[in-house]
């Protein structure tokens, strides 16, 4: 049998070993933040996105070596992990950065440290689910509203409790409120709209995060000509919409289905979806 690496600090250690010692600040505090990225062929989609993001979240969490994680550093590394795990084309990531050395609250030092998972993908393409999500929205908890909450950040209860309300009503998948009762994300995606033959997204002022999909689609729609407006959206719209998609990095465009007993279309989602394909 195969043994899986991950790469930690430009080592590779058996998936299995453990490689955090209790004071590990991610552990402790939430101190630090994350990208999900995806290869699709043998190519790492968007990485220059994926570092952009990376980069201004550590800029903003004051970390050091924010430069270090670039385009370039994203695509020799991830291909390392590959070479060593032996996957081939189709592969998910999760590149993991944490503030190292100690201290409570108060760190310390603001050196980083990170770790790279990857495990392979079946689908070479983003696939258009062909069964719509059912979706409800969670209103236990909001997302607050700050100068971090457009990054992915390691504090992730909030969709950790959405996951649990998903799980708990058999759903597909959970909006998420900001703090205002506006909509703001899905606990793994960005949510988008079609009202009114016009396509609406949460504006980032609403605390979502910055989305690599969101960005894509985005920059699909205008180069299509559809415009996108990004506003404050009222969950209400909810059951007048007619169509409801969400996006990410790794699954791409997914569309909804159901929320209660409203029914949605999935015209725009395919035509979007087609597009994304062809890039």
């Amino acid at each position: 049998m195969q043994q899986e690496y991950i790469l930690h600090n430009d080592e590779f250690i058996l998936k299995n070993q453990p490689i955090i010692t209790a004071d590990n600040r991610s552990f402790r505090y939430g101190d630090g933040l994350f990208e999900s990225m995806r290869m699709s062929g043998g190519k790492l989609k968007f990485a220059e996105l994926h570092a952009d993001r990376l980069r201004a979240g550590m800029k903003a969490l004051k970390m050091e070596s924010a430069t270090l994680f670039d385009e370039y550093f994203l695509k020799q590394k991830t291909n390392e992990l590959c070479k060593k795990n032996k996957l081939k084309d189709n592969v998910r990531f999760r590149l993991s950065v944490y503030r190292a050395g100690d201290g409570l609250y108060t760190p310390n030092s603001n050196k980083s440290g990170y770790v790279l998972e990857a495990s392979a993908l079946t689908e070479s393409t983003y696939e258009l689910n062909k069964k719509g999500l059912i979706v409800d929205v969670f209103d236990e908890l909001t997302k607050p509203v700050d100068k971090l909450s457009n990054y992915k950040t390691c504090n992730s209860l909030v969709y950790v409790m959405a996951g649990l309300y998903k799980k708990q009503y058999n759903l597909d998948e959970a909006f998420i409120l900001n703090q205002n009762g506006f909509l703001c994300e899905s606990i793994s995606s960005n949510i988008f709209v079609v009202y009114d033959k016009q396509i609406y997204t949460p504006a980032l002022t609403e605390g979502c995060i910055a989305g690599v999909m969101r960005n894509v689609v985005m920059n699909i729609a205008k180069t299509n000509e559809i415009p996108v407006i990004q506003a404050q959206i009222n969950p209400e719209v909810l059951k007048e919409a007619e169509e409801v998609f969400i996006t990410n990095a790794l699954g791409g465009i997914r569309w909804v289905m159901g929320y209660g007993r409203k029914r949605y279309f999935n015209e725009v989602t395919k035509l979007l979806s087609d597009k994304l394909n062809a890039l």
